[in-house]
């Protein structure tokens, strides 16, 4: 129940930080509100580490394999891509449209068995509900 809870708390999130920094992007520019984004999280993650952790920041030398480490590149694009996307289409298509999106890209890591998840196999209902969602799109897009 809390997996539920935490994930739409998380969607409900992406969504108005979309919007925030997207309006901070109209009135500076992509990189700087990008940066100060980043910026910002690295502050929050340290206070959080410094109130609730405290594990060695050396134990990040031993993630193998070393891709993994490329979570926080990836975040910066994602906050770019989020920006631009919300910009061009607004909130709601571009939300629906990056949901169908994570919904693929998991779907066919799970398939593979990409990255050290462990692999699925193929079901029909999942393409089915992903035509769903995507019909969707297309009836909220009209």
């Amino acid at each position: 129940m809390w997996g539920i809870v935490i994930a739409l708390l998380s969607g409900a999130l992406m969504s108005v930080q979309g919007v925030f920094n997207t309006e901070v992007t109209k009135q500076t520019s992509l990189w700087v509100s990008s940066a100060f984004v980043q910026l910002t999280a690295l502050l929050v993650c340290l206070g959080a580490w410094l109130v609730t952790d405290r594990t060695s920041f050396m134990s990040i030398t031993r993630v193998e394999p070393r891709y993994l480490l490329l979570g926080g590149a990836i975040g910066a694009f994602i906050t770019v891509t989020v920006v631009k996307s919300m910009d061009s289409l607004g909130p709601a298509r571009a939300a629906m449209l990056i949901v169908i999106a994570q919904l693929g890209v998991a779907y066919v890591i799970e398939l593979l068995g990409m990255f050290g998840v462990e692999k699925q196999p193929f079901e029909w209902r999942k393409v089915i509900g992903m035509a769903i969602a995507v019909t969707g799109i297309v009836i909220f897009k009209w």
